[in-house]
Protein backbone atom coordinates (compact mmCIF):
# COMPACT_ATOMS: atom_id res chain seq x y z
CA UNK A 1 0.00 0.00 0.00
CA UNK A 2 1.34 3.64 -0.99
CA UNK A 3 2.82 5.50 1.94
CA UNK A 4 1.17 9.16 3.25
CA UNK A 5 3.35 11.52 3.99
CA UNK A 6 2.78 14.75 5.35
CA UNK A 7 5.51 17.79 4.46
CA UNK A 8 5.70 20.33 7.03
CA UNK A 9 7.71 23.79 5.55
CA UNK A 10 8.73 26.48 7.74
CA UNK A 11 8.32 25.44 10.70
CA UNK A 12 10.22 26.80 13.88
CA UNK A 13 12.09 25.99 16.23
CA UNK A 14 9.14 26.56 19.58
CA UNK A 15 7.06 24.81 17.17
CA UNK A 16 5.20 27.35 14.98
CA UNK A 17 4.21 27.46 11.79
CA UNK A 18 5.19 30.65 9.80
CA UNK A 19 1.89 32.66 9.60
CA UNK A 20 2.07 35.29 6.53
CA UNK A 21 2.23 38.83 8.61
CA UNK A 22 5.39 37.79 10.89
CA UNK A 23 8.60 37.93 11.21
CA UNK A 24 9.18 34.49 10.71
CA UNK A 25 7.23 34.70 7.46
CA UNK A 26 9.60 37.25 6.38
CA UNK A 27 12.79 35.13 7.76
CA UNK A 28 11.27 32.15 5.73
CA UNK A 29 10.15 33.81 1.97
CA UNK A 30 12.21 37.41 2.14
CA UNK A 31 16.03 36.46 2.71
CA UNK A 32 17.75 35.34 -0.34
CA UNK A 33 19.60 32.61 1.91
CA UNK A 34 16.23 30.68 2.36
CA UNK A 35 14.81 30.74 -1.33
CA UNK A 36 16.21 27.40 -2.55
CA UNK A 37 13.06 26.63 -4.75
CA UNK A 38 15.19 24.60 -7.44
CA UNK A 39 15.71 21.98 -4.43
CA UNK A 40 15.81 19.15 -7.21
CA UNK A 41 15.23 16.24 -3.87
CA UNK A 42 12.26 18.14 -3.18
CA UNK A 43 11.01 18.50 -6.74
CA UNK A 44 11.69 14.95 -7.29
CA UNK A 45 9.76 14.12 -4.36
CA UNK A 46 7.28 15.54 -5.61
CA UNK A 47 7.22 14.72 -9.19
CA UNK A 48 7.49 10.59 -8.02
CA UNK A 49 4.33 11.61 -6.06
CA UNK A 50 0.86 9.94 -7.36
CA UNK A 51 -0.99 13.19 -5.87
CA UNK A 52 -1.01 16.17 -3.60
CA UNK A 53 -3.44 16.52 -0.87
CA UNK A 54 -4.39 19.76 0.03
CA UNK A 55 -7.09 20.90 2.57
CA UNK A 56 -9.25 23.61 1.51
CA UNK A 57 -7.55 26.51 2.68
CA UNK A 58 -4.39 25.53 1.71
CA UNK A 59 -5.27 24.80 -1.84
CA UNK A 60 -6.92 27.96 -2.58
CA UNK A 61 -3.60 29.48 -1.28
CA UNK A 62 -0.84 27.46 -3.58
CA UNK A 63 -3.27 27.17 -6.11
CA UNK A 64 -3.58 31.18 -6.44
CA UNK A 65 0.38 31.54 -5.92
CA UNK A 66 1.37 28.77 -8.36
CA UNK A 67 -1.21 30.04 -11.21
CA UNK A 68 -0.53 33.82 -11.01
CA UNK A 69 1.99 35.59 -9.29
CA UNK A 70 4.30 32.46 -8.93
CA UNK A 71 3.44 30.73 -12.54
CA UNK A 72 7.11 30.31 -13.31
CA UNK A 73 8.13 28.96 -9.84
CA UNK A 74 9.88 25.37 -10.24
CA UNK A 75 6.95 24.42 -8.10
CA UNK A 76 4.75 25.62 -9.96
CA UNK A 77 5.98 23.83 -12.95
CA UNK A 78 5.99 20.43 -10.59
CA UNK A 79 2.42 21.18 -9.00
CA UNK A 80 0.48 22.79 -11.87
CA UNK A 81 0.32 19.33 -14.08
CA UNK A 82 0.14 16.96 -11.10
CA UNK A 83 -2.58 15.13 -9.87
CA UNK A 84 -4.10 17.29 -7.08
CA UNK A 85 -6.96 15.84 -4.12
CA UNK A 86 -8.54 18.72 -2.33
CA UNK A 87 -10.30 17.50 1.27
CA UNK A 88 -12.94 20.00 2.21
CA UNK A 89 -16.99 19.80 2.45
CA UNK A 90 -17.66 23.33 1.58
CA UNK A 91 -15.39 23.79 -1.24
CA UNK A 92 -17.97 23.69 -4.87
CA UNK A 93 -15.85 23.38 -7.34
CA UNK A 94 -12.15 23.12 -7.67
CA UNK A 95 -10.37 25.26 -10.71
CA UNK A 96 -6.86 24.46 -11.03
CA UNK A 97 -6.02 21.80 -13.43
CA UNK A 98 -6.11 18.23 -12.25
CA UNK A 99 -8.08 18.64 -9.02
CA UNK A 100 -10.87 16.99 -7.87
CA UNK A 101 -12.82 17.07 -4.45
CA UNK A 102 -12.90 14.72 -1.65
CA UNK A 103 -15.80 15.58 0.48
CA UNK A 104 -16.52 12.54 1.74
CA UNK A 105 -15.09 10.66 5.51
CA UNK A 106 -11.44 11.28 5.40
CA UNK A 107 -10.33 7.69 5.99
CA UNK A 108 -12.27 6.59 3.01
CA UNK A 109 -11.09 8.64 1.04
CA UNK A 110 -7.51 7.96 1.70
CA UNK A 111 -7.82 4.51 2.00
CA UNK A 112 -9.34 4.63 -1.68
CA UNK A 113 -6.27 6.83 -2.70
CA UNK A 114 -3.60 4.61 -1.30
CA UNK A 115 -5.65 1.79 -3.42
CA UNK A 116 -3.77 1.34 -7.00
CA UNK A 117 -1.23 3.67 -8.77
CA UNK A 118 2.46 4.59 -8.52
CA UNK A 119 4.53 7.05 -6.35
CA UNK A 120 3.68 8.18 -2.37
CA UNK A 121 0.76 10.44 -1.40
CA UNK A 122 1.92 13.96 -0.58
CA UNK A 123 -0.02 16.18 2.46
CA UNK A 124 1.13 19.30 1.89
CA UNK A 125 -0.80 21.83 4.03
CA UNK A 126 -4.20 22.50 5.73
CA UNK A 127 -3.05 22.59 9.65
CA UNK A 128 -7.12 20.92 9.59
CA UNK A 129 -6.35 18.17 7.49
CA UNK A 130 -2.83 17.81 9.32
CA UNK A 131 -4.54 17.26 12.20
CA UNK A 132 -7.41 15.05 11.01
CA UNK A 133 -4.83 13.13 9.25
CA UNK A 134 -3.44 12.46 12.75
CA UNK A 135 -5.97 11.65 14.87
CA UNK A 136 -6.89 8.85 12.39
CA UNK A 137 -3.72 8.01 12.63
CA UNK A 138 -3.49 7.81 8.57
CA UNK A 139 -0.06 9.05 8.39
CA UNK A 140 2.86 7.05 7.45
CA UNK A 141 5.70 9.78 7.44
CA UNK A 142 6.26 12.89 8.71
CA UNK A 143 8.88 15.68 6.73
CA UNK A 144 9.78 18.29 8.74
CA UNK A 145 12.05 21.78 7.51
CA UNK A 146 12.81 23.18 11.01
CA UNK A 147 13.98 26.33 10.34
CA UNK A 148 16.78 27.81 13.12
CA UNK A 149 14.15 30.22 14.11
CA UNK A 150 12.12 31.40 17.46
CA UNK A 151 8.85 32.64 15.98
CA UNK A 152 6.81 33.33 18.89
CA UNK A 153 4.04 33.99 16.82
CA UNK A 154 2.15 32.06 14.52
CA UNK A 155 0.25 28.36 14.19
CA UNK A 156 1.09 25.83 16.52
CA UNK A 157 0.61 22.50 14.12
CA UNK A 158 0.12 19.57 16.79
CA UNK A 159 -2.35 21.71 18.64
CA UNK A 160 -5.38 18.80 19.39
CA UNK A 161 -3.60 15.66 18.21
CA UNK A 162 -3.32 12.81 19.80
CA UNK A 163 -1.80 12.54 23.23
CA UNK A 164 0.87 10.30 22.43
CA UNK A 165 1.83 9.98 18.87
CA UNK A 166 5.33 8.09 18.66
CA UNK A 167 8.06 8.77 15.68
CA UNK A 168 10.85 7.13 14.60
CA UNK A 169 13.42 9.27 13.12
CA UNK A 170 14.06 7.77 9.50
CA UNK A 171 16.82 10.44 8.22
CA UNK A 172 18.10 13.86 8.95
CA UNK A 173 20.47 16.69 7.08
CA UNK A 174 21.08 20.44 7.71
CA UNK A 175 21.21 22.87 4.80
CA UNK A 176 24.39 25.19 4.82
CA UNK A 177 21.94 28.26 6.19
CA UNK A 178 20.85 26.04 9.24
CA UNK A 179 17.76 24.27 7.90
CA UNK A 180 16.97 20.81 9.26
CA UNK A 181 15.35 18.57 7.11
CA UNK A 182 14.00 16.01 9.51
CA UNK A 183 11.88 12.93 8.07
CA UNK A 184 9.89 10.52 10.56
CA UNK A 185 8.33 6.95 10.33
CA UNK A 186 4.90 7.04 12.58
CA UNK A 187 6.21 3.99 14.71
CA UNK A 188 3.68 1.05 14.22
CA UNK A 189 5.21 -1.27 17.15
Amino acid sequence: MRKLIATVYNYSLDGLLADEGTDFWDFCFSLPENDNPDDPGQLDFLRNADAILLGRNAYESIADAMTTSNADHPFARVLNPHRKVVFSTTLERADWENTVIASGDTAEEVERLRRGGDGHLVVMGGVGLFRSLMALDLLDELHVSLFPYIAGEGTRLFDGVPRSYRLDLLSSSASGNGIQELRYGRHRG
